[in-house]
């Protein structure tokens, strides 16, 4: 971070973008794309190894020979495990106001990174004689902060390695150039997602494994252990960042100063307040369940958004094209709410009826629960780069998809995977489990959803966004995803009294019809944008 004695002063998202991606290359790609795709590696070998047997380890028996869960029921359960993945992406919106305004993203990915290493270590406390439910919860409640720091801010810094289209000019040349720069922007997040998959599939080989057949506590602290390899590799590679990552504003050492203790003493006010709320509850003096948090907390979030977006087109100060796309930012975060509504049944209702109704059994050997947890994300590394190499190759013929018609074909993608499930569970009883394949069909499915919808969401974000609210808009991004994981455990805890055939098939349903109205919008939207691919 450039500073004086009076200020600290910063060139913007473009120029940082710019002075990265003349250095050396990886790939095709800025060498810092490296740093961060194995930083994002390991952060989520850390969560998705853990997140594989979350809900298993809730739902196991308390008196389960010397592996005992926690002895939830599915509603319960599916309550916690939407409200932890749902908080999980709604601190996103602070952790990147955090960088933007306080740290910048470099640092706050750090500090991000060591309290999730705190938090898996903290499920795994009872190996040590600590008590099991404090332990989880508090656990929980610091992978959730630290997430909420890092995984806005390191999607960020992919994008600044990038040059933005405003660099390109506005000639015909210009154009042309910025069409191509989008596409090798929108390749690299492709590329970028595939990290986060190879960490999607050796997280649950390991952590699944150790959890289901030695201890569920090893199987956490093979989390905490991952994401302190990440935080080793992410200081290791400082240096290919350069310029991206660092604090971008020109305010005085006051005002941050100012900013920074308003910051701490509402962290502390808001820590306490949370804690003295479960203790009530923990204790019955208020009796609200999970599910009414649950569902309270959707409503709070829809609420966040809308004055969020609200108070910037009317008080930003922004030009009409920046409103403009602030607009189209905020119709691509409710399809993306939708979208999150679904996939992320993949750790809840997905995830039971692959313990209960499938068959996992070959050779005589039970392949573990989590192991099948593996599969989109292993379509994912398959696909990743072919998705990445058709935007471009389609961009260089001006055939690309525009980004509102990515996102119906990504939803159509996941409704149809919905539908084959649905159809599988229709013959599938515990006394005649089905066969893992209508499950791979699935994710398959799933998976070209989620490379339509997902890695050019994160690429768009950068692209629309206000320059001063990248990580902001990143944080918005997250914040759909936040809805749509709470929405996800409430739908799958309906499984307690609905067969899974009948609440896939509703889902497939909701998935569908929202793909649908996104295609007939896509046109509107498209123009809406403006000169953005």
């Amino acid at each position: 971070m450039s500073t004086n004695d009076s200020s600290i002063n910063g060139s913007g998202a473009g120029s940082v973008a710019a002075s990265v991606a003349t250095g050396k290359q990886w790939f095709g790609h800025p060498r810092g794309l490296a740093t961060l795709f194995f930083t994002e590696m390991w952060e989520r070998f850390s969560y998705y190894g853990m997140r594989a047997i979350l809900v298993l380890f809730m739902t196991a028996p308390l008196a389960l020979g010397k592996n005992p869960g926690l002895g939830y029921d599915i509603k319960k359960s599916a309550a916690i495990y939407g409200l932890y993945t749902g908080l999980v992406y709604l601190l996103d919106l602070p952790g990147g106001w955090v960088a933007d305004k306080l740290w910048g993203q470099r640092k706050a990915v750090f500090i991000g990174g060591c309290i999730i290493a705190a938090g898996h270590f903290s499920l795994a406390a009872p190996l040590i004689g600590l008590p099991s439910q404090p332990s989880f919860f508090t656990g929980l409640a610091l992978i959730v902060i630290g997430t909420g720091l890092l995984k806005p801010n390191v999607s960020t810094m992919v994008g600044q390695l990038y040059p933005s289209a405003e660099e390109m000019g506005d000639d015909e040349a210009g154009r042309k150039a910025a069409i191509e720069a989008g596409a090798r922007r929108d390749a690299g997040f492709s590329v970028f997602y595939m990290g986060i998959n190879v960490g999607a599939i050796i997280g649950p080989f390991i952590c699944g494994t150790l959890g289901e057949k030695v201890n569920w506590h090893w199987g956490f602290s093979a989390a905490g252990f991952g994401m302190v390899l990440g935080l080793i590799q992410y200081v290791m590679g400082d240096k290919y960042l350069r310029e991206a990552g660092k604090l971008q504003i020109e305010e005085t050492r006051q005002t941050l100063r100012k900013r920074a203790r308003n910051f701490y003493l509402s962290t502390i006010v808001a820590a306490l307040a949370v804690t003295g709320f479960a203790w009530l509850m923990a204790n019955g003096t208020l009796h609200i369940t999970l599910t009414d948090i649950a569902e309270t907390l959707i409503y709070i979030i829809l609420g966040i958004a809308v004055v969020y977006f609200g108070y910037l087109l009317l008080f930003g100060g922004y030009s009409s094209k920046d409103k403009r796309r602030l607009i189209v930012i905020f119709w691509l975060c409710l399809l993306a709410a939708v979208f999150w509504s679904g996939f992320e049944q993949a750790g809840s209702s997905m995830n039971i009826f692959a313990r209960d109704l499938t068959n996992r059994v070959y050779f005589g050997w039970s392949m573990p629960t989590s192991w099948l947890q593996n599969v989109n994300p292993l379509f994912i590394v398959i696909f990743a780069p072919i998705f990445g190499w058709l935007w471009t190759w389609l961009a260089h013929r001006r055939k690309n998809p525009s980004i509102p018609v990515k996102f119906g074909l990504g939803l159509m993608g996941l409704a149809a995977g919905f539908f084959v499930l649905a159809w599988g569970a229709s013959y599938a009883t515990k006394a005649h489990p089905v066969t893992a394949a209508w499950l791979v069909v699935t994710y398959f499915l799933h998976t070209c959803g989620e490379l339509s919808l997902s890695p050019v969401g994160l690429s768009s974000m950068t692209k629309l966004a206000p320059r001063d609210r990248v990580g902001q808009m990143m944080g918005i991004w997250f914040l759909a995803a936040a809805a749509g994981n709470v929405f996800a455990g409430l739908v799958a805890g309906r499984l307690e009294n609905m067969a899974p055939s009948e609440l896939f098939w509703h889902v497939a349903l909701f998935i569908g019809g929202a793909g649908v109205l996104a295609l007939i919008a896509a046109p509107w939207v498209h123009k809406v944008m403006g000169h953005v691919d």
